[in-house]
């Protein structure tokens, strides 16, 4: 069994890495304390050869066809397969690895494991834009956009733009979808619905409830108009 986590850094996916190392999942040869694999810069050189397949249309608006339904770059084959070497030789019979940068580049993991276990993982965009995270800055990954010296505005572009690929990515033949609030505030409730999908018993971590909305403590801005509804979080009602 193949597991992967998908979503944004500052996204709260650290706690599904930890849940799964603890739960006796293999998760690769060398960890940092987020439960990222590491080292990380195959993939990252991996979502800068994805990007060259990626046009973007103005604002909000990318052209994701190509990675659609194109022929995957055997260089990005290549490189994802060395990032991931310590977990696709490993005999261990449930393996996994999470490194928020994977979201980057969704369309292609998805049709070159087409038997992995995706956990699609969100938290309020509010609360995912209020720290830095390598991901801010798209060109860095070889993403066109609009460039903007407004920080928070470039966390929000880059957040919508892994929203967007998540949400144009046809669906794995597994896929599960949790939300970093849930896991927090019923977690019990949450664990029981990926132990049924992943078809073992998942360990219990600590989880800190106060990590829920930290926005509304911030300066901001927080906001934007370009986050969908549907992913904000307010207690408990979306």
């Amino acid at each position: 069994m193949l597991i992967t986590v998908i979503g944004r850094g500052h996204g709260g996916t650290r706690a599904m890495s930890h849940t799964l190392s603890a739960s006796g999942v293999y998760m690769g040869a060398q960890l940092n304390e987020s439960g990222d694999l590491i080292p990380p810069e195959d993939m990252y050189e991996a979502c800068r050869v994805f990007a060259h397949y990626v046009e973007h249309r103005g604002g909000l608006n990318w052209d994701f066809s190509r990675v659609l339904t194109g022929p995957i770059d055997p260089e990005f084959v290549r490189l994802v397969e060395s990032f991931l070497a310590s977990v696709l030789q490993s005999n261990a019979p449930r393996r996994g690895w999470k490194l928020p940068e994977t979201t980057l580049v969704l369309p292609w993991i998805v049709r070159m494991f087409p038997d992995a276990y995706f956990i699609y993982w969100t938290r309020d965009p509010r609360d995912s834009i209020l720290a830095p995270h390598l991901t801010d800055d798209l060109s860095d990954f070889g993403v066109p956009y609009e460039r903007t010296d407004d920080v928070r505005l470039r966390r929000a572009v880059s957040w919508r733009y892994q929203y967007e690929i998540m949400r144009i990515t046809p669906p794995p033949r597994h896929r599960i979808d949790v939300r970093f609030e849930d896991f927090v505030l019923d977690q019990e409730a949450t664990l029981k619905r990926l132990e049924a999908f992943l078809g073992f018993e998942l360990a219990r971590i600590p989880v800190r409830p106060e990590s829920v909305g930290r926005w509304r403590s911030d300066p901001g801005p927080y906001d934007f108009p370009f986050f969908p509804r549907h992913c904000l979080y307010c207690n408990g009602e979306r």
